[in-house]
């Protein structure tokens, strides 16, 4: 199969072969891996009961598919990946916010991925072969899985939509066998190595694991999705059946091994460590399926986020060739992945990462989703693609290529987010006007829409049919294309 040679140009429609089966199939395979397992476990660290863990988790990826689904209807709309169709309400170049965004929840859950992956890849070695567990099996097992993700990535969609279909259904199979395996020693009872509630009473340390474990997944897919649902035809498939395949993928893709990871944490004991409990609890007839599912799921899971940064590290260089910018990013997170293991402890690591990162992402998609609303899904597929043309002009031109409320909006939103986090090293200033519950998600998300909202409440919205008001007549440039669905089933595209 050749190499994809698409970066974030508008895919045509003759391309845009895929359906909402695919779009399924690729958010539950590429998810059943330790990647997003792992983050079941964060609960049970925080010490939390079963119940308590299993409520925070199922609440949590509810809450953040509500959010994150309907943005796969704006690339159903506009053929390209979401950062670049955010220009419509950021501008063409400050849709960079969304890339940059992008870029770091990829990078940190492609790092993640391969950390968890590669530590129970050596942990069951060692077991099975007697593999040293020092530094140069860890280094070794790292590069390894690192280079397979490489190869699916640059490969681009296509494969790593195979790859989805095949893991949907041979991780399944694994995580059957895992309960199985671990279900003799499954016990609801509280966990004592975890030193009761981390925030010291339960309300607090519940909503942190609901944000950390729960909702940070489905806002991992904030600017993924459109990676996807650009391939699929407006003109072929409903936006309905695409939502309502966005909603399946998502809470089945979550939370299966999300909940797997809790079982597991349970049965094994494993309240601090959760690779290492995972692998000395693991009877001697499931580690070769172990192995299989570290190995395997994790090149699936991280190799869609790596061609995620690939995307999104060409959308901010438009110069370089989005196989070139897929192995710029994949030696970045490589390099995460050395890191995390030998500097940072996983609890305080994976905790930081996601409610720093959702602080940041969630205005974004907000503003996002109110800006579709307000266009009624009708983008201008080519003003949006200015700025990789390095050109200038067109409905999303704004001033200067920047759409100064929208933006003005999102650092605002993303400030107050900050200033509301508590993480295990630091707490915003905000944390006591909540009482010390980090509230972050929903105060960077209300902030960073209101604000928008109120700044651009006499703005015409900037749609395929016309230019906002604030943009200069003198870059106006040629006509608007209509990507909306009624225009594509006319045939006039």
């Amino acid at each position: 199969m050749p190499i994809e040679q698409r970066g974030v140009d508008t895919i045509p429609d003759r391309e845009r072969s895929s359906g909402p089966r695919d779009l399924v199939s690729i958010l539950i395979g590429s998810n059943l891996c330790l990647g997003v397992i792992v983050f079941g476990w964060l609960p049970v660290s925080f010490g939390l009961g079963w119940w308590e863990s299993v409520s925070a988790v199922v609440a949590g990826t509810v809450l953040g598919t509500a959010l994150t689904a309907p943005l796969a209807l704006v690339s159903l709309r506009t053929g390209t990946n979401l950062s670049t169709s955010s220009g419509a309400q950021f501008g063409v170049r400050g849709r960079l916010v969304g890339s940059v965004v992008g870029l770091l929840l990829s990078l940190g859950y492609t790092a993640l991925t391969i950390w968890i992956g590669g530590d129970v890849m050596v942990g069951t070695l060692h077991r099975l072969t007697g593999l040293p567990t020092g530094g140069l099996s860890y280094g070794v097992v790292y590069a390894l899985l690192a280079a397979a993700t490489v190869i699916g990535a640059v490969f681009g969609y296509r494969v790593l939509l195979r790859l989805s279909r095949i893991l949907a259904f041979g991780m399944t199979a694994l995580l059957i066998l895992g309960v199985i395996a671990y279900a003799p020693d499954f016990t609801t009872s509280a966990l004592p190595g975890a030193g009761g509630y981390l925030l010291g009473s339960f309300w607090p340390t519940w909503l942190l694991a609901l944000v950390a474990a729960g909702l940070s997944g489905p806002i991992a897919f904030i600017t993924l999705l459109g990676d996807y649902t650009r391939y699929v035809s407006p003109a072929r498939h409903s936006s309905r059946a695409v939502l309502g395949a966005a909603w399946a993928g998502l809470l089945a893709g979550l939370l299966i091994p999300q909940l797997f990871g809790t079982f597991t944490a349970y049965a094994a004991r494993a309240a601090l460590d959760y690779a290492g409990g995972l692998v000395g609890a693991s009877p001697s007839w499931y580690l070769l399926p172990l192995l299989l599912a570290a190995s395997a799921g994790s090149v699936g899971n991280a190799g869609l986020m790596l061609y995620s940064m690939g995307l999104d590290l060409d959308a901010i260089l438009p110069r370089a060739s989005r196989a070139r910018a897929t192995y710029t990013v994949a030696v970045a997170a490589t390099a995460c992945v050395f890191v995390g293991h030998f500097a940072w402890e996983a609890q305080d690591a994976m905790t930081s990462f996601v409610l720093l990162l959702t602080a940041i992402g969630t205005p974004w998609a907000v503003i996002t989703l109110i800006g579709f609303a307000r266009c009624h899904g009708q983008y201008d597929a080519d003003a949006l693609q200015v700025f990789n043309r390095r050109a200038r002009g067109g409905v999303y031109w704004y001033r200067a290529g920047w759409n100064v409320p929208a933006t003005t909006a999102w650092a605002l939103g993303a400030a107050v987010g900050l200033c509301a986090v508590s993480l295990p090293s630091y707490e915003g200033p905000l944390l006591s006007l909540t009482g010390g519950v980090d509230c972050s998600f929903l105060l960077s998300g209300v902030v960073g829409g209101a604000v928008y909202l109120a700044l651009t409440a006499r703005e015409k919205p900037a749609t395929a049919g016309g230019a906002p008001e604030t943009a200069p007549a003198a870059l106006a440039m040629e006509p608007a294309v209509d990507t909306s669905v009624d225009h594509l089933t006319r045939g006039r595209l």
